[in-house]
C-alpha cells in the first residue's frame, strides 16, 4: 500500500510517499480501505514537533510514522473478536487513539474507534467530521452546557471546529457571534452566525459586550480579557492555541473559577465512539454539515498540511485517497 511517512520532525519536506506492506487486523481490529482522510491542526503540530508537549510519545523522533487521525472508508476485513462491523461496511472515525495512520491506503484500527458512516454522506464529508465535530460537541455541550437562548462567541469560527460549533449552537437555539478573518465572514454568515467580527479590525474583548459562553479555538487573547468578556456565571472553554496561552489558562483558570462566578478551563479532547454516533445523528437530522475548503491527493499531503498550518482553510481540508 502507499502511505505518507515521516521519521523525523520538521517541515513538509520530511514527508515521503512510500510503499508499505498492507496491515493485517488483530483480533479486536478492523482493516479499512481508506477513501478519504482529513487534516487537523494536531497533524501539523505532530509534523513539526511543536509545541514540545506533542513529542511526549517520542522525544527525538515521531512515535507514529503515518499522520492522519480522521478517516472514512470501507471495511475490508475484521479480526476474530470484532462484533460491530463486517466487510463492506462504510465507516468513519477518529483513529488518533489507535495509532494514527490515516494518510495511507489502508489502516487497521480498534473497532471502538470507528462508526458507521451516515448513509447520504460522501466519504469526503464523513472524513471531515470526526475530530473537529467531536471537539465542537464536547466544548459546547459537555464543557459549555449550552442551552437555548444563550449568547455564544466562537473565536476562530472559520476553521474545522469553529464551523461545526456555529452550526451546532444555532441548532440548539443560541445567539452566535463568530470571530475570524475577513475572508471567512461571508461563509460564517451563511452558516447562520448572528454577528461576524473580523479579528484584524475589531477586538471583541474590548467592545463592552459579554457572552454566556466563549469557545476559543485560537487562544489569541489573554485570560483576563476573556474573563472580562464573560457574563456573570459565564463559561470560557479553550480548545486550542499557543502553548503560552494554554499554560496561562491552566494556571489561572482554576483560580478564577474558584474566586469568581465564572468558569474557565481547557477542553481535553477525548475521541470516542458515542460522540461520533451523536454527530451521525446530527448529520442525519440536517443540523450540521461538514464545510470542505480544499481537496488534495495522497501525494499532496505535504501541501495540504502546509495550507492548513498557515491558517488559510475555511472549514476542513480533505485528502482523497481511493475512489
Amino acid at each position: 500500500m502507499k502511505a505518507m511517512v515521516y521519521t523525523k520532525y520538521g517541515t513538509k519536506d520530511v514527508l515521503n510517499l512510500v510503499e508499505l506492506e498492507k496491515p493485517a487486523p488483530k483480533d479486536n481490529e478492523v482493516l479499512i480501505r481508506i477513501h478519504a482522510a482529513s487534516v487537523n491542526s494536531w497533524d501539523w503540530d505532530l509534523l513539526r514537533g511543536i509545541p514540545f508537549m506533542v513529542r511526549l510519545g517520542g522525544i527525538l523522533k515521531p512515535k507514529f510514522k503515518i499522520l492522519g487521525a480522521d478517516i472514512a472508508g470501507t471495511v475490508e476485513a475484521v479480526g476474530s473478536k470484532v462484533k460491530q462491523f463486517h466487510p463492506g461496511d462504510e465507516v468513519f472515525g477518529d483513529i488518533s487513539g489507535s495509532g494514527w495512520g490515516g494518510f495511507a491506503e489502508y489502516v487497521s484500527v480498534r473497532e471502538d474507534t470507528i462508526t458507521l458512516k451516515p448513509s447520504h454522506m460522501t466519504f469526503d464529508e464523513a472524513a471531515a467530521l470526526p475530530q473537529a465535530g467531536v471537539l465542537a460537541l464536547q466544548g459546547l455541550r459537555d464543557k459549555g452546557k449550552i442551552r437555548r437562548g444563550m449568547k455564544i462567541l466562537v473565536n476562530g469560527a472559520g476553521g474545522g471546529v469553529g464551523t461545526f460549533a456555529v452550526q451546532f449552537a444555532k441548532a440548539i437555539g443560541a445567539e452566535v457571534v463568530a470571530v475570524d478573518s475577513a475572508v471567512k465572514l461571508e461563509m460564517l454568515t451563511g452558516l447562520g452566525a448572528d454577528e461576524v467580527i473580523d479579528y484584524a479590525t475589531k477586538d471583541f474583548t474590548q467592545n463592552g459586550q459579554q457572552y454566556d459562553l466563549i469557545l476559543d479555538v485560537v487562544g489569541n487573547r489573554s485570560i483576563i480579557d476573556y474573563k472580562k468578556s464573560l457574563s456573570p456565571s459565564g463559561t470560557y472553554v479553550m480548545v486550542g492555541g499557543p502553548m503560552a496561552r494554554i499554560f496561562q489558562v491552566m494556571c489561572l483558570g482554576p483560580w478564577i473559577s474558584m474566586t469568581e462566578n465564572k468558569n474557565m478551563g481547557i477542553l481535553i479532547h477525548k475521541p470516542n465512539q458515542q460522540d461520533q454516533k451523536d454527530l451521525e445523528r446530527l448529520v442525519e437530522a440536517g443540523q450540521i454539515i461538514p464545510i470542505i475548503d480544499k481537496r488534495f491527493s495522497l501525494s499532496e499531503v505535504p501541501d495540504a498540511l502546509q495550507y492548513l498550518g498557515e491558517g488559510h482553510a475555511k472549514g476542513k481540508v480533505v485528502i482523497q485517497i481511493a475512489d
